[in-house]
Parts: structure tokens; C-alpha cells; sequence
């Protein structure tokens, strides 16, 4: 369990100025408090000295500086709403907008048919999808990491409770496993377009009406369960499940493709790229 101030993603230095700081602070204190023969006025000096080293470390670590890098990297995790997004053609054309003079590295790790439970794997071990090997990605020199909410792929042998608690337990495990060599700060969250109640999986799988809104509903608690836990913990968030809503409340059927009513339609890539893009932008990422 971690009992610091800060979150555990300070590099090894903050974290040794952080202990020293915060050890002179108590030590001074308690200095002060029992009167020592010390001159009074070193005593609030060497005080003061702790506090703005304490507030130093606290607004570096909330306030983060953009990473200024020519050649930044960015790993893209998933299933296969996030393995649509396939080369990342349109996303790049985003982010050159936005930054014409970075050449991005961009990684899919979007793995068709998998859930949350195989997250921990991809992080800790070399996998293969589609013929290729993928190399462990917390061993990825990345600056940022992208994680889809697996929400199409739900954990549909359990209860809804169980299943959402896993998914929970899950991302738990996943940011401890990050943030032993990466900092917190550079796990962004992202919650794909929402499924249209109506039409889910028309086409792909032969459902009543019924039965194609309960499929829909339980991949919606999923991606709502990914999107609590961002806030919770203070995790940047790319919202794009809110923001595809249509004027009912469902899924835009233009970001849908409507050969399965499942991924997103090429209109849908473009938004989700275009969302990625913004959003990194917006908030000074880069």
C-alpha cells in the first residue's frame, strides 16, 4: 500500500527529495515545538526551506511540462475497436496539424476478441496477434500510453457485478505494473464510441430486438465502469463514448459500421482520431 503525499510515478531524485524534504520539515518542527536552544530563527528558515521544496515537488508533479521531443511515442491499447484504427493514417494527420514538426511513433496494441483480463499479459510479456510479435509494452520506452475500456468485449461469463469488479481489480494491477517503471502521468484513458441499442451487432449475430439492447447495455456498463475509474484515480480521460452519443441517447449511428454494427465506421475512425488528436493538444501533452 502507498502511503506517500504524491502519486508513485515521481522519478527515483523527486522521490529522495520528497523523503529529505519532508523529513527536514518534521524534524524542524518538532525542533520548534520543544524549544530547542536553537537559534529560533534557523529553525524558520531551515522551515521554510522544507515548505518550498515540498510545494516545488507537489506543482511539478500536478503541473506537468509538455513533453518537448521531436520523435515522442505513444502506445495504443485495446481490442478491436482500437485495432481499427490500424496504422493510425487519419490520427497522424491530426497530430501534424496540431504539431507539424514531431514525427510521432504510434503503436497498436488493439488485439481483436480480447477483454481487460488479458491487459496484464500484453503489459509483462511478448505477444503475437495476427502473425507478428508484439514486445512487452511496459518494457516500451513510451511517453504516453493510450488504454481502451475492452468494453465490446465484456467478461459475459460472470454477473455484471462480478464482471465490472474484475474489470476493476484489473486496472489495478495494470497501474501498479506501469507505474513501477513509468511515471503515473503518462497513462491516458479513453472510452470508445458508444453501441447503438437498437442495431448492436446486426449483421455479425442473430439477436431479437431485446437481446440486441441487453448486449449493448452490459458493453456500456463495462465502458461506464472504464470511465469511473479515470475519474476516480485522476487519470486523463478521452471521452469519446459521450461525446458519440446521438440526440436519443445511443450510439451515433454514423460512427457505427454497418457491416456489423460494431466498430466504427470509416466516418468513426475519423472521429476517434480526430478526439485523440484534440484532446492531446488541448491539454498540452505535447
Amino acid at each position: 500500500m502507498y502511503l506517500g503525499l504524491y502519486p508513485k510515478g515521481l522519478p527515483a531524485n523527486a522521490r529522495l527529495w520528497q523523503a529529505g524534504a519532508r523529513g527536514g520539515f518534521v524534524l524542524t518542527l518538532l525542533l520548534f515545538l520543544t524549544g530547542s536552544m536553537i537559534n529560533k530563527k534557523i529553525l524558520i528558515l531551515c522551515l521554510s526551506i522544507a515548505l518550498v521544496i515540498l510545494l516545488v515537488i507537489f506543482w511539478s508533479n500536478f503541473h506537468k511540462k509538455p513533453i518537448d521531443k521531436p520523435n515522442p511515442t505513444i502506445v495504443f491499447v485495446g481490442d478491436s475497436m482500437t485495432e481499427y484504427l490500424g496504422n493510425f493514417d487519419e490520427l497522424r494527420a491530426y497530430l501534424k496539424n496540431y504539431y507539424p514538426t514531431k514525427n510521432f511513433l504510434l503503436l497498436n496494441y488493439g488485439f481483436s476478441s480480447t477483454n481487460i483480463l488479458s491487459l496484464q499479459d500484453r503489459l509483462e510479456k511478448d505477444s503475437s496477434h495476427s502473425g507478428r510479435t508484439f514486445q512487452a509494452i511496459n518494457n516500451i520506452l513510451f511517453d504516453f500510453i493510450l488504454i481502451e475500456s475492452f468494453g465490446h468485449n465484456p467478461l459475459s461469463e460472470y454477473s455484471l457485478e462480478k464482471g465490472l469488479q474484475l474489470q476493476t481489480e484489473a486496472l489495478d494491477k495494470m497501474m501498479t505494473t506501469i507505474t513501477q517503471k513509468h511515471p503515473k502521468q503518462s497513462i491516458i484513458f479513453v472510452a470508445t464510441i458508444a453501441p447503438n441499442r437498437e442495431r448492436y451487432a446486426e449483421g455479425a449475430v442473430n439477436l431479437t430486438t431485446k437481446e440486441r439492447e441487453k448486449w449493448a447495455d452490459e458493453r456500456i456498463s463495462y465502458i461506464k465502469n472504464h470511465i469511473e475509474y479515470a475519474k476516480s484515480k485522476s487519470i486523463p480521460l478521452i471521452n469519446i463514448y459521450e461525446k458519440s452519443l446521438d440526440q436519443n441517447g445511443t450510439g451515433n449511428i454514423d460512427y457505427v459500421n454497418t457491416n456489423d454494427f460494431i466498430h466504427p465506421s470509416p466516418t468513426g475512425v475519423y472521429f476517434i482520431s480526430e478526439e485523440i488528436a484534440k484532446f492531446l493538444y488541448n491539454n498540452k501533452f505535447f
